[in-house]
């Protein structure tokens, strides 16, 4: 009957939408991709159609979990062809593999389109892997000393340059818990300290740092539908007087 959530508009000004779902039960989790593959697919014809290929204000897609919500058709086409429009998508797992266990094929796809891969720590195997591959390998000198033994005592000296991996998979499963890996496009991946949230100007409204700033959905969601400018509805003339004289009546 209307349009609460108005996807189309989030381009056009700052707006902060929260898509909250289950994390234990997935009946639902349906509705949240047909909700980001409409958001999408609304703002890239907007996109092109009224703003000439680009949204005035940047929309970006915090996907928290993204393994618990199931599948968002085309995935891997729409990451290589949203960010030309003002839009990117952050996908948050837990480990590299829960992508590949839903995307199969296509989860390459979707991780080769990302300009930033961030590592916050884990030991996911298969994750780890591909992480070391990437960062890389340094050149080490070493050197090995012998000797030999026999009427007269002989000494030998070797020089080498090795390749060793800039991290191997077993340091890279014990990461300090306040430092995460960064890969940005064009730039080597470097390690990088945690950013303290605490130390953040607006720390102060988040709930953690007091409780009442803790968002009631249910508070919030109590609320009478409200009219807005230019909406169309039937006003409909109620006479009960008829009605209630009868009722006096009797």
């Amino acid at each position: 009957m209307y349009d609460e959530l108005e996807l189309d508009t989030l381009g056009d000004r700052k707006t902060a939408l929260f898509i909250i779902i289950s994390d234990t039960d997935d009946t639902f989790n349906f509705l949240v991709s047909m909700a980001y593959t409409q958001l999408f697919n609304l703002l890239c014809d907007k996109a092109d159609d009224v703003y000439g290929g680009r949204l005035p204000v940047h929309v970006r897609c915090l996907i928290d979990e993204c393994a618990n919500i199931g599948q968002i058709p085309k995935l891997e086409k729409l990451v290589a062809t949203i960010r030309s429009r003002e839009i990117s998508a952050c996908l948050v797992l837990q480990a590299q593999s829960q992508l590949k266990a839903i995307y199969k094929d296509n989860s390459d796809t979707i991780i080769g389109n990302m300009d930033s891969v961030i590592f916050l720590g884990g030991k996911e195997r298969t994750t780890l892997k591909e992480l070391a591959e990437t960062l890389g390998k340094e050149t080490i000198d070493t050197f090995n000393t012998g000797e030999s033994r026999g009427r007269e005592v002989s000494h030998s000296l070797n020089y080498q340059k090795l390749g060793k991996e800039l991290m191997s998979i077993d340091e890279l499963a014990v990461l300090d818990g306040g430092k995460c890996i960064l890969q940005l496009r064009g730039v080597r991946p470097f390690l990088s300290d945690k950013y303290d949230i605490t130390k953040h100007p607006n720390y102060r409204y988040l709930s953690d740092a007091d409780p009442k700033n803790a968002f009631d959905i249910e508070k919030f969601l109590n609320t009478r539908l409200k009219t807005k400018d230019g909406d169309l509805f039937d006003v409909y003339e109620v006479d009960l007087t008829d009605e209630q004289e009868g009722e006096s009546d009797e």
